[in-house]
């Protein structure tokens, strides 16, 4: 059965050339002009991904992702055309999952689509990182506390994969960001701060007092290799 996608956009000519698109590529696609009508869809009939304009005709991206992550975890691609990182780093907040500047590209859209659903498959037969109660398993894109999952976007879960496989060292802002290149992320350092951020809240058994992330000022973070 083909992947059901809600095309949030208000631009009928893009989103019918997307639509078109996805379609051609073995997706099935759902589009909504407006954020309330996106709202009620995903409530009412559930998508395995939802492509999300910031800019819309009644209320914006960001009040549709926060409203729809406050209940569930589908994965979420924003687009946007304006360049301000805050409304960025506000989506990474509430958990929007990747952006896309428009214009885009739709082979572009496409990977990126894909990628973010990659985390939501099974389990395969692969090896798992074991740090005492949390498990990171890298075939499956997922990582447990406590046999708890953890809600992690995908940026935030590469972000982590990169730190736990050099656990004990010193990782720079600029060493994170040359590993995140392949996920395109905004080269900005607060970026970095929030998605751990997040990852802390977790992972931590307090947050507030990190123990298995921690910072040290002005040269980066370490991934403590010995955890509970």
């Amino acid at each position: 059965m083909a992947d059901k996608i809600l095309l949030v956009e208000d631009d009928n000519r893009l989103a019918g050339m997307v639509s078109d698109y996805l379609g051609e590529n073995g997706f099935n696609v759902t589009h909504a002009e407006n954020g309330v009508s996106a709202i009620d869809l995903q409530t009412s009939t559930g998508f395995d991904a939802i492509i999300l304009d910031l800019m819309l005709p009644d209320i914006d991206g960001l009040e549709v992702c926060r409203t729809i992550k406050a209940h569930e975890s589908v994965p979420v691609i924003m687009l946007t055309a304006k360049g301000d990182p805050m409304d960025r780093i506000i989506g990474l907040e509430i958990g929007a999952d990747d952006y896309l500047p428009k214009p885009f590209e739709p082979r572009e859209l496409l990977a990126r689509l894909r990628a973010i659903m990659r985390r939501g498959q099974p389990v395969k037969n692969g090896q798992a990182l074991k740090f005492g109660r949390l498990e990171i398993d890298v075939d499956a894109m997922c990582a447990s506390l406590a046999g708890k999952t953890c809600d992690l976007t995908s940026h935030q879960f590469n972000l982590l994969h990169i730190m736990a496989k050099s656990a004990g060292r010193v990782l720079s802002r600029d060493f994170l960001m040359d590993g995140l290149k392949g996920v395109d992320l905004e080269a900005f350092d607060r970026s970095i701060d929030v998605h751990i951020s997040r990852i802390r809240s977790q992972i931590e058994d307090d947050p507030k007092n990190p123990k298995r992330i921690i910072t040290l000022r002005g040269a980066g973070y370490v991934f403590a290799k010995q955890q509970d």
